[in-house]
């Protein structure tokens, strides 16, 4: 059989040339060759196999007398097709273990410590509701690793509720620029063959009166609001040069994931991070002030927003990340956090224009949530850093030119300063 579905062309093995275009995915035509029994090289269907169909979810559960039945949606065929099958018949453990957390955690819910001999119409619809989200996440999943350009894998898990992937948000690696925004690229990089032991009259950061940021092991030596000169691709250095290391991107495995105390979503590492680490950037959309503060009424009618100021020699500049960014996107406030912003400039020398960096403020355990202060002070002893605007200014502030509600923070810390703003 031969075709091209949106899942990738099919040739025929008789007529290799043959190409008919097909509206259904892989999985129907693999349901549809197992039906009419034909056999296909290229979607695994072989005459030993013909008869053995795939288990796309488990909807339903029964016990009659001792015997356990399971109602099984089955891959490539729809949902009229389900039928109720004897445990000893599927060889599904995963969605069997996965079928049972979700069912305890119903039966919980409605204050049940034993599975009934027959599930409630309620339990079996929300159970058919969380297979169905969990495949809408792992797409999801699927397509943010696709589409990023950086080592650390993006995962995605909701135990808490049936909110799926967030609607209109497209992942982007880098800025992008709004209109009438231009990116200067750096002009000279630097001549040193050894950036750390042997600088060239101080390398990129001497070149800008301003010392090596990183250590050896590129962890972060500077005091926050200082900023950080990468090396750049018009520099002699190689890829391994130790000055550069926020433009290599996310190094940790890292999962987005329903918060339980109604914050949303949030990102944790699944990974040991040190301190002074680079973790991730804050990237989004590129926008004039006078655009952010006409967004951030928008914003603010919704309750939440991702402005980002770009204020480290003057607030020219916002980034905004509500419909455009990486995983930065979904990372939470908290009043003690353990992610720190700087400011870095590696292919850009307008300082109106940083790079936004955080690097982790102390050791981070695997499976920690990852947050930053939005409101966050620095030193004034040190340059002005970067702050997060997120539209909620606290009201009244002198030469703020901003009016927003106070919001209450949800981040438990013990030094919980009771509002965003």
């Amino acid at each position: 059989m031969a075709g091209n579905s949106k899942d990738g062309p099919l040739h025929s093995t008789s007529a290799p040339d043959c190409l008919v275009p097909c509206k259904v995915s892989w999985d129907e035509l693999e349901a549809a060759c197992r039906l009419e029994k034909l056999f296909c090289k290229d979607l695994g269907v072989s005459r030993a196999n013909v008869n053995d169909y795939e288990v796309e979810f488990l909807c339903d559960y029964k016990k009659i007398k001792d015997e356990e039945f399971y109602l099984v949606k089955w891959r490539g065929f729809p949902e009229s097709d389900n039928s109720w099958e004897p445990k000893r018949n599927l060889k599904c453990p995963k969605l069997m273990k996965q079928f049972h957390l979700d069912l305890d955690q119903e039966l919980r819910r409605h204050k049940k410590r034993c599975i009934p001999k027959k599930l409630d119409r309620e339990v079996s619809s929300f159970l058919v509701k969380k297979a169905k989200l969990r495949q809408v996440l792992q797409r999801w999943e699927a397509h943010l690793n696709e589409t990023r350009n950086h080592p650390g894998r993006i995962f995605v898990m909701n135990d808490v509720d049936l909110e799926g992937p967030p609607k209109n948000f497209t992942y982007i690696n880098t800025y992008k620029v709004g209109p009438g925004i231009v990116l200067d690229e750096m002009a000279v990089g630097c001549e040193c063959k050894d950036c750390l032991e042997e600088p060239v009259n101080g390398c990129c950061p001497g070149a800008s009166l301003h010392r090596m940021a990183y250590t050896d092991k590129g962890l972060v030596r500077i005091r926050p609001g200082q900023p950080i000169y990468e090396c750049n691709s018009r520099c002699s250095c190689g890829l391994d040069c130790p000055n550069r290391v926020v433009q290599k991107g996310i190094q940790f495995d890292l999962c987005i994931f329903k918060t339980e105390n109604g914050r949303g979503w949030g990102v944790r590492t699944l990974q040991h991070i040190k301190k002074n680490t680079f973790v991730m950037e804050y990237v989004g959309e590129i926008i004039t002030t006078d655009e952010a503060e006409r967004r951030g009424h928008v914003y603010d009618r919704q309750g939440s927003t991702y402005l980002f100021d770009l204020d480290y020699v003057e607030d020219v500049y916002t980034v905004d990340a509500a419909h455009l960014g990486n995983i930065s996107h979904f990372v939470n406030h908290s009043c003690n956090p353990n992610l720190q912003v700087f400011n870095v400039f590696i292919d850009n020398i307008d300082e109106r224009l940083p790079r936004i960096a955080l690097f982790s403020k102390r050791a981070i355990r695997a499976g920690e949530e990852l947050t930053f202060d939005y409101n966050m002070q620095i030193d004034p002893v040190d340059t002005e850093s970067t702050k997060m605007d997120s539209s909620f200014s606290l009201a009244g502030l002198p030469g703020s030119p901003k009016k927003r509600l106070r919001v209450e923070c949800r981040c438990g810390s013990d030094s919980c300063r009771k509002y965003l703003f």
